[in-house]
């Protein structure tokens, strides 16, 4: 992901940019440019919205909405193998029945986000966040893409409500940092690296980025 980076030290300037693109591909790191497929319990009846609850229960071209499931998960798997035209069909194939499914509308958005459609990417982002408020996923996925189109103060806002969400999350901690770093805040990058290396102390990335903004 070409994402540039403001750098506060005039001495380093000329690699500021890379040590940006470095950090935020080590926090963010997957195959399709942003987070894990892995939505684990997403799908649970325990973690549903109310939304998804009261979701239609009739039938589309002759397939129920709970067929979208299906779908949903064989996009999963055929985003994981690298088989993303066809995942994105059944992505497709999952929110024409069901508009609700958050891991259709998670994962197609990180295929988005990979062949750098943000603003569409961020359209799913945002849905997927609607339905499911208190996850860290959606949330750090659309502040990549916001990154990757040069919005780092929205960016900043998404990871300032995940690190709420989700204070053991060391890869919001370390997106945050680089969102503040790019923003000029020295403090609140400086403080951001800080605790995504307490959580993760083998995480390089963000120790160089505490160096870099602690002077």
């Amino acid at each position: 992901m070409a994402v540039t980076d403001c750098n506060a030290f005039p001495r380093a300037s000329r690699f500021a940019a890379a040590a940006s693109i470095a950090l935020l591909a080590t926090v963010v790191t997957f195959p399709l440019g942003g987070c894990s497929f892995d939505l684990g319990s997403w799908g649970s009846d325990k973690e549903k919205p109310q939304a998804v609850e009261q979701k239609p229960t009739g039938t589309i071209s002759g397939q129920s909405v709970s067929d979208a499931q299906g779908y949903a998960t064989r996009g999963q798997v055929l985003a994981k193998s690298g088989k993303t035209e066809e995942a994105l069909a059944e992505f497709d194939r999952a929110l024409t029945l069901d508009p609700y499914n958050v891991q259709a509308l998670y994962g197609r958005g990180l295929i988005y986000q990979a062949d750098k459609q943000h603003e569409q990417a961020i359209a799913d982002f945002t849905a997927a966040n609607g339905l499911t408020p208190q996850r860290v996923e959606p949330l750090l996925a659309r502040a990549t893409s916001y990154l990757a189109i040069d919005k780092a103060k929205e960016a900043a806002s998404d990871l300032d409500e995940a690190v709420q969400a989700e204070p053991n999350s060391a890869q919001a901690w370390s997106a945050r940092g680089v969102t503040y770093e790019r923003l000029g805040d020295k403090a609140k990058a400086f403080t951001s690296y800080g605790r995504a290396l307490a959580l993760r102390p083998k995480d390089e990335a963000a120790r160089s980025g505490l160096a870099r903004t602690g002077g």
